[in-house]
């Protein structure tokens, strides 16, 4: 059977998305060309040579310069190839899909899909990036030929990091376009998909902005200020601690205000025959006087630096309506609403709707606002009360979509609750709550989502999640509320479950190892634990991985575990816990099966040291990683500043160099200024990941990937490095460097006890006293580092540091 495969895309419009979207690819190491109109000259007229792709050209440069970075390695700009519709169309017929990203207007592309349309290859995707434009209408300028490879694709802002993907159908594309379409975006690009319905802003936005616009007439009618609202609906309610009008300025004014203006478009109040489709919230989406005063005054969030908030100097302000001026912001919620928002689901429902407090009530009616529009529009809109929920998740941020807490909250109640508002006038909209709601399966079951599947309005039934071969790959994919998915941590056989470490395994081949503890930091007793693993695994089976189902690998070792021992037992007890932990890295390094590491968020300090001993790593692309022990005043202690000597001399043994600074000077330099690699690709260019290692673009693939792997090495006659020694730089080279040092001392931008830590770090990479190229061992630097960290943990300026980490989160400079 024949296998859709994608060998390179075309992205048309070097525009914020399109640009972005280009990089993306770039970072999954799919070939991309980007277009744009040919580039004009200073008289107007057409550009010549290179600079007619005078706009892509200046597109590209910008990605090197956006927060957060769209680029996982900003030298990788270059891969994106430049073109233009004037000259380089026949390269479309080079491409398997095309990803159509102008700007949201319907006669533009309309044009453009003329003009493309005969050089598009006979199989490829033709797919509009459009956030709300009907792909049906779109799909009438295509010829019919490739109209059943026509659909919609909305990547939500910025593409790299949004989880979400909402594909979209016409009556005539073809259903395995769209799997093979999201077979593509799943696994290669890393995305989560919905299947969007052909509607208004399809589900994310529709839903979403819908939202925003209720919320703001909540606020108007409870006389809230931005920042007491953003207080409220941020992680307190389970949502991006942006809140609702900092998430506002970051995506910016202008494209709210477009979003709601296709929602205005689009839909009506009027309910009868060939009006626009009738929407019985329509009244709401009048754009808010707020928004339009911002709009008009050019303030259009935090691209224009001023939204509803502003930042002069150190200070946060906030835009007043009333007077037009920004005035002081900070203000937060009062603390017995945040108490309320701990309370279990149902209880907190409760509390807020029973509130006389402005805050109480108008936390209930944004939720039952919520309820009330998610429950009317599921037949027109989505598939399932599944896609709801997981686009709200994915593309707002939201812990829950809505259909999940108000099953968690009691379906009936919470049902009855939001029937007696509409009832009473307190609602946004008279309409009552559908009939399903009430009566059958729903009603019979509690909810919308069941280990069966999630209810569909429009089929009247529950429906399955979609399964495609590609979704095998996610052992333990994201799943809802009342689903009963199997759940990671008590999946498989459980062999052993103590020291903070779960010990199991799903084959009976490989084990696994899975950090629970506090951030998965490793305490002594995680450490032993790992190491009865290594043991465990090369006495019963193929190999080890070590994994966890969230988004941590571990922030390293447990501070607030080390130091009751050295209060108790003075620096020989934390001397003694570093040589274990370092045996054990040893154990793990030198273990007769493969050891796989797979990283997922944060892997710091001796997770970092956990993943670079192990025999390979398995990452995740948004996976950040780094020695960052120096933030607290210590230096790695469980050899990672061995692991840098070691790479130096490996890399300079496979060079035709001498010198082993210049393959020492970046190691150290990351060690000592606790540099974190911005994903995956970057931590690569610090060394923590190799060439050989795996970079995985879906973080639910992370753990079957990892199994495979450790399968295949074990299977391909794995056996340990060779313990051996290796070149260091010695006293000479730490000279060099604490040279360097000491005119960064001088010059103010270190401390002085930065430059005793950094000296320290110097120390040990170059091998200490001794000559250059000296052969020295593992187990020598090991007992350098040790010295070096338990001078340090004694040292009252690194004390202040820790307990200042420890006490507030945030890194003392002293």
């Amino acid at each position: 059977m024949s296998r859709f495969q994608v060998k390179k895309v075309a992205v048309l419009g070097a525009g914020v998305m399109g640009a972005q979207i280009a990089a993306h690819l770039v970072n999954v190491r799919v070939p991309v060309v980007l277009f744009d109109l040919a580039a004009k000259d200073a008289t107007g007229a057409v550009a010549q040579g290179a600079a007619k792709n005078g706009i892509v050209t200046r597109a590209i440069d910008n990605l090197k310069k956006l927060k957060p970075a769209p680029l996982g390695d900003v030298a990788d700009a270059v891969l994106i190839e430049q073109a233009n519709y004037e000259d380089d169309l026949a390269k479309l017929g080079e491409c398997d899909l095309i990803i159509e990203a102008i700007a949201e207007r319907m006669d533009w592309k309309l044009d453009l899909y003329k003009k493309i349309a005969p050089h598009v290859a006979k199989h490829s995707i033709l797919a509009s990036n459009t956030s709300g434009l009907s792909i049906t209408k779109l799909s009438e300028a295509l010829p019919e030929a490739l109209k059943p490879r026509f659909c919609g694709i909305h990547f939500f802002n910025p593409p790299r990091y949004m989880f979400l993907v909402e594909l979209i159908n016409t009556p005539t594309t073809q259903p395995q376009v769209l799997d093979d379409l999201e077979t593509f975006v799943t696994s290669t690009l890393g995305k989560g998909v919905v299947r969007a319905h052909d509607t208004p802003n399809f589900i994310a936005n529709r839903v979403g902005i819908a939202g925003m616009l209720a919320t703001l007439k909540e606020v108007e009618k409870f006389g809230l200020t931005p920042d007491v609202v953003d207080d409220l609906t941020g992680k307190k309610l389970g949502r991006a601690s942006s809140g609702t009008f900092r998430t506002a300025d970051v995506v910016g004014l202008d494209t709210m205000a477009h979003v709601v203006k296709t929602l205005q478009d689009n839909l009506s109040a009027d309910a009868s025959e060939g009006a626009p489709k009738f929407d019985p919230f329509y009244a709401n989406f009048a754009t808010p006087p707020v928004l339009a005063k911002l709009l008009e005054l050019g303030n259009l969030g935090q691209k224009a630096k001023a939204g509803f908030f502003k930042k002069v100097g150190r200070d946060i302000l906030r835009f007043d309506l009333k007077s037009g001026e920004y005035v002081p912001a900070g203000a937060k919620a009062d603390e017995v609403y945040g108490r309320m928002l701990k309370k279990p689901a149902g209880e907190r429902l409760k509390l807020l709707r029973e509130s006389e407090g402005p805050q109480g009530q108008f936390l209930w009616a944004i939720l039952r606002d919520g309820f009330h529009y998610a429950a009317l529009h599921l037949a027109d809109i989505a598939e399932s009360a599944r896609d709801i929920d997981f686009a709200m998740r994915w593309g707002f941020g939201m812990k829950q979509g809505p259909f999940e807490l108000w099953q968690e909250a009691g379906w009936a109640q919470v049902a009855k609750w939001v029937q007696e508002d509409i009832d009473a006038g307190k609602a946004l909209s008279t309409a009552p709550l559908p009939g399903w709601v009430f009566e059958g399966p729903v009603a019979e079951a509690g909810g919308v989502h069941t280990p069966e599947g999630s209810w569909s309005a429009s089929l009247n039934k529950f429906v399955p999640q979609r399964k495609l071969p590609v979704h095998d790959r996610q052992l333990f994919p994201e799943s809802v509320l009342g689903a009963n998915a199997a759940d990671a941590n008590k999946a498989g056989t459980t062999i052993s479950d103590e020291g903070d470490v779960r010990v199991w395994t799903l084959d009976g081949e490989v084990l696994i190892a899975s950090i629970h503890s506090k951030m998965h930091a490793i305490s002594p007793d995680v450490a032993e634990a790992l190491g009865a693993a290594v043991e465990l695994a090369e006495a019963e089976y193929k190999g080890l991985v070590i994994w966890s189902p969230d988004e941590m690998f571990s922030v390293g070792a447990d501070l607030q575990a080390m130091l009751p021992a050295f209060v108790v037992a003075g620096i020989g007890a934390v001397e003694g816990a570093e040589e274990e932990l370092q045996n054990v890295m040893l154990k793990i390094r030198y273990a007769n099966v493969p050891v796989v590491s797979a990283v997922r968020g944060l892997a710091l300090g001796g997770g970092c040291e956990l993943a670079v001993y192990s025999s390979k790593r398995v990452a995740a692309m948004e996976s950040y990683i780094g020695l960052v022990e120096v933030g607290v005043g210590l230096i790695p202690g469980a050899g990672g500043l061995t692991y840098i000597a070691r790479r130096a001399a490996e890399n300079a043994a496979a060079s035709t160099g001498t010198d082993l600074l210049p393959f020492l000077t970046e190691g150290f330099t990351a060690a000592a200024m606790a540099k974190v690699g911005t994903g995956a690709l970057d931590s690569k260019k610090l060394g923590y990941l190799l060439d050989s290692d795996v970079i995985v673009a879906n973080k639910d693939e992370l753990l079957y990937v990892a199994l495979q792997q450790a399968k295949a090495m074990a299977d391909a006659g794995y056996r340990p490095p060779l313990r051996r020694s290796f070149r260091v730089a010695g006293r000479s080279g730490a000279a060099t460097i604490k040279g360097q040092l000491v005119n960064m001392r001088d010059g103010g931008f270190i401390s002085a006890h930065d430059f005793h830590i950094a000296s320290l770090i110097a120390n040990v990479v170059t091998g200490g006293d001794v000559d250059a190229g000296s052969l020295v061992n593992e187990e020598y630097l090991m007992a350098l580092e040790r010295k070096a960290f338990c001078s340090l943990i004694v040292h009252p300026k690194t004390q202040e540091r820790i307990m200042g980490m420890l006490s507030t989160g945030k890194p003392v400079r002293n």
